[in-house]
């Protein structure tokens, strides 16, 4: 689970990053195109970057795709559990289970539509207006990033039955910050206002 763990954040990290590359390079070059210097504007000119918006698309929705998978895991959804919370504890793992029972059913139904739909989408000659590659490999996204999803609702729902623990996203953390180390650095006295001649207050 590590692994797959792993590779699941890097593939996310990756298509994150070309995407902001790749729309960066192309503003720099739309920029740098309208200035009017002969021998730079002419070679720039001569690039065709208009393939750069499509595939940004195309790269965000892989990542939306990997990325709600990678949210199930962590917890990071948005979720209504007021009324579950008033229940008691056997009612509300019945209910707890049976959500996430339904997201995996659910996710696993649009990802059995979107293996169809890719499926018969890959006898066609269909290709993207710029980049033209075959579209069915731009929707392969549907398929892998749902069934992903089902999974990850599958193995939080099997974590719960074992441990009654569910996945939280801490808001407050900041990856590198120990937030409890400053707070007690503050309390000591540590982070205190000093005076102009560097006396404490």
């Amino acid at each position: 689970m590590k692994l797959l763990d792993h590779l699941e954040e890097y593939f996310i990290a990756v298509l994150m990053a070309a995407a902001t590359l790749i729309t960066f390079t192309a503003v720099v070059h739309r920029y740098l195109s309208g200035i009017d210097i002969p021998v730079i504007q002419d070679a720039l000119i001569k690039i065709n970057m208009s393939w750069a918006q499509e595939l940004t698309i195309y790269l965000f929705v892989w990542m939306a795709k990997f990325g709600a998978a990678y949210g199930v895991r962590s917890g990071i959804h948005v979720g209504v559990d007021v009324l579950v919370n008033r229940l008691s504890e056997k009612n509300k793992k019945v209910f707890i289970l049976m959500s996430l029972g339904a997201g995996a059913i659910f996710t696993g139904v649009v990802g059995t539509l979107g293996a169809n739909f890719v499926w018969g989408m890959a006898h066609t000659d269909q290709t993207s207006s710029d980049l033209e590659m075959p579209m069915w490999i731009v929707y392969l996204a549907i398929p892998l990033g749902s069934y992903l999803m089902s999974f990850r609702f599958m193995q939080v729902a099997w974590h719960y039955v074992r441990t009654g623990d569910l996945p939280k996203h801490d808001h407050s953390h900041v990856e590198g910050l120990d937030v409890e180390e400053a707070v007690e650095a503050a309390q000591e006295g540590a982070l205190q206002p000093k005076t102009a001649a560097g006396d404490k207050l």
